[in-house]
């Protein structure tokens, strides 16, 4: 499954959207999904002049969840064995 395919995947339609970033029933991390879609066809300009999109989950318990880009925490590139500043 493409996470970027234009046309969302059915499973997207039961999607909760979730307050904190992380699945609302099990709370485990975006990162665990089985399945990630990406609605990059209708962004969601902000505040700032910043575009958003929903990013929709299909977690390993079984529930499915979306919550918006600019809501992602921050990730720790210090942990990042790839991460190459020069």
């Amino acid at each position: 499954m493409d996470a970027f395919a234009p046309i969302p995947p059915k499973w997207t339609n039961e999607a909760v959207h979730a307050d904190k970033f992380c699945c609302p029933k099990c709370h485990s991390s975006s990162l665990e999904a089985l399945q990630v879609w990406i609605n990059r066809r209708s962004p969601v300009m902000t505040e700032d002049h910043r575009r958003k999109w929903q990013e929709f989950y299909s977690c390993n318990c079984g529930f499915v969840w979306w919550a918006w880009s600019s809501d992602r925490p921050p990730m720790d590139i210090a942990n990042q064995q790839d991460y190459n500043p020069m």
